[in-house]
């Protein structure tokens, strides 16, 4: 059997907005933008989850939302600002094969280097910038036995390469 891991950081947030806390800041046009777009991209590559896993921060939740994936999501409060170990406990906990973690940086990007047996060669990946989106597969019939360094790579994108294209 095997697990399929979505990868996601959120889109690009409004530095400038007036939210009064971290937690609480927004997605910005491009963001909301970018978020669109990759949904569109995950739907016509297949890549649908069958449940998402999100930090339950403002620009998390909007990007789950305009990704339209119609997936079920749980926002879980470990995963604001977790670390790349504190993601592996939650997706070890994970109870469906194909799951997408929403998250934020650094902690997502480390966990993406992580888990991967090889690295896409793309020149963005090890900064994972907003809307970074990798997919792995591993040979494992459930979350429980997830390992470091297991994941076989599928793809990786970058949401601004899609808008340009």
């Amino acid at each position: 059997m095997t697990c399929t891991l979505i990868l996601t950081r959120h889109a690009k947030s409004a530095w400038d907005s007036t939210a009064p806390s971290d937690h609480a800041r927004p997605l910005n046009k491009r963001g909301r933008q970018s978020a669109s777009v990759l949904g569109c991209w995950l739907r016509e590559k297949g890549h649908v989850p069958d449940q998402v896993i999100s930090s339950p921060s403002q620009r998390t939740r909007e990007t789950y939302d305009r990704m339209k994936l119609q997936s079920p999501a749980v926002f879980v409060e470990r995963l604001y600002h977790a670390s790349a170990d504190i993601i592996f406990q939650v997706l070890s906990e994970a109870e469906r094969p194909c799951t997408m973690i929403l998250g934020h940086n650094p902690g997502i990007g480390s966990f993406a280097q992580g888990m991967a047996s090889e690295h896409p060669e793309h020149p963005r990946f090890f900064n994972y910038p907003t809307g970074s989106t990798l997919i792995l597969e591993f040979d494992i019939p459930s979350w429980t036995k997830l390992e470091w360094g297991t994941g076989k790579l599928v793809d990786f994108v970058v949401p601004r390469e899609l808008e340009s294209a």
